[in-house]
């Protein structure tokens, strides 16, 4: 199975119906049902903050995907280890000329260390990562 990388947009699309990227998303998901899917806990992490203030609903809803996720045998959830952050903050510290976050910058290591090179994803900083964004 091939490993693709899922990131925030991706599962904030999948999650919120009225989400402009919702029905791309759930395309993607469709047409590579059979793929291992790469995650992260900071990729979780910014998940649950951008619906921190949608109410409890949806607070809700954002949990349970998250605690789905990390009991799902067929997605990968890499924890944050020390050693992963720190090479993540280096990699942060490469790219001053670029406007990557940190968890753009764990991602790519994660990708990277995985041996992955797509990602659902919009954000376009996969693609100047030199990976395919799925999403775009």
């Amino acid at each position: 199975m091939t490993p693709i990388f899922a990131d925030t947009s991706y599962w904030i699309a999948l999650l919120n119906p009225k989400d402009e990227l919702h029905a791309k998303a759930v395309f993607v998901s469709e047409k590579f049902s059979s793929a291992r899917i790469v995650t992260s806990e900071m990729v979780l992490v910014e998940l649950l903050n951008s619906f921190s203030d949608a109410g409890p609903r949806s607070r809700q809803a954002a949990a349970a995907i998250a605690e789905g996720l990390r009991a799902n045998r067929r997605v990968n959830v890499v924890a944050q280890t020390p050693e992963q952050f720190e090479d993540a903050l280096q990699r942060y510290k490469r790219a001053a000329d670029k406007s990557w976050s940190i968890t753009d910058c764990a991602s790519f290591e994660i990708m990277e260390h995985e041996r992955v090179q797509a990602a659902f994803t919009h954000d376009r900083h996969f693609a100047q990562a030199g990976y395919e964004a799925l999403l775009r």
